[in-house]
């Protein structure tokens, strides 16, 4: 449905060119959910700007449907109005001085994609339907919710049935609870409506939750695609796996074919090909893997630590352990006993560890 191919755009500043995309490739099927994450700088949005037509890249080529919508070396470049595309931006671009069935109409109306006025009434209704404003037809803008403003803004996405859905950031200017109720509502709302998404975010929980594809980006390249489970419990390199949420890193050194000796003792775990013995490592183990407990189990095979501090957060608790000269964060349940200053057996999940160059 979206394939990028070698995608290169840079941008002159007064310090100089900054490469934003550095030859990036993507295929996005039918259907899918795919998130762009990274960090700020990172080429995600830029990513989707060329995608959407308000980009001109500097190399490479764009399809939509199979339709060729940006390609420098045949000198194409299809107006962003004519790529049948839907789009909700960080700010929700919704006009003050309408109606919510205005806004959402407008497309229908004034846009290139018109449509019959006697039509224009139910597909209003039904957009509005998909979101959950049913009843929000005659009220003004400015009396609309952060959250129902953004549902405005994704109704009039929708309006027109794109087949693509670009989102960029639609909710970073939400509080916590309503973002991750949108989270929900955003994921129902595409899937009952079959479009390709691509959706730009540098939250790692909102790319866990949405995507049915994470794209990880850095320095204007990909650097690990997957599904939300892949990238998250085996990031590629050690960037994936300390931007995707918390990680322990220990630094060791190869024993062998399957073996790292760390400040905890030998490790048997996968080393990576073509790093030989001898060869110094990173090794990464995710805090839910650290296992924490006040009376070392039976066949216990771990080390003593102390507990250094303790952090409750409701349903779970993150504490600092340590342990053999080494700092470690574990997650445990809300509910634990465990305490600050207390001694304590620290194992470590069978085939969690993760080891980099």
């Amino acid at each position: 449905m979206i394939r990028i191919k070698e995608l290169r755009k840079q941008f002159k500043t007064r310090h100089g060119g900054v490469e934003a995309l550095a030859g990036i490739s993507l295929d996005i099927v039918e259907g899918e959910f795919c998130v762009l994450l990274g960090p700020s700088g990172c080429g995600k949005t830029t990513t989707l700007r060329c995608v959407a037509g308000l980009e001109k890249p500097d190399a490479g080529e764009i399809e939509i449907s199979g339709a060729l919508v940006n390609s420098t070396a045949s000198n194409v470049h299809v107006p962003t109005e004519k790529r049948d595309i839907g789009m909700v931006f960080q700010s929700y671009a919704i006009w003050p001085h309408m109606t919510v069935f205005q806004n959402v109409s407008f497309p229908l109306t004034q846009g290139r994609r018109r449509c019959a006025k006697s039509e224009v009434a139910q597909r209003v209704t039904r957009a509005l339907h998909l979101v959950k404003l049913d009843s929000f037809h005659d009220r003004p803008a400015t009396d609309l919710s952060g959250g129902q403003q953004q549902r405005v803004a994704m109704a009039r996405a929708v309006v027109t049935e794109p087949k693509i859905l670009l989102m960029d950031e639609p909710l970073s200017n939400l509080d916590a609870q309503l973002r991750q109720q949108m989270r929900l509502e955003l994921k129902k709302i595409t899937g009952s409506i079959g479009v390709t998404t691509l959706y730009v975010t540098h939250d790692q929980d909102e790319a866990l939750s949405l995507g049915d594809r994470v794209c990880v980006m850095n320095g204007g390249r990909i650097v690990q695609v997957g599904t939300p489970y892949q990238v998250y419990s085996d990031p590629s390199d050690l960037f994936v796996a300390e931007f995707l949420g918390d990680m322990n890193v220990v630094k060791g050194s190869v024993a062998g074919p399957a073996r790292v000796d760390s400040p905890f003792g030998a490790i048997d775990c996968a080393v990576p090909s073509g790093v030989t013995a001898g060869a110094q490592v990173t090794l990464a183990i995710r805090p839910e893997y650290v296992r924490v407990s006040s009376h070392a189990p039976e066949e216990f095979r771990g080390v003593q630590g102390k507990i250094v501090s303790k952090t409750y957060l409701g349903d779970s608790a993150v504490v600092e352990v340590e342990a053999c000269g080494v700092l470690l964060k574990s997650k445990l349940p809300g509910d634990s006993d465990i305490a600050v200053g207390q001694r304590a057996a620290v194992a470590f999940g069978t085939d969690r560890w993760r080891v980099y160059p």
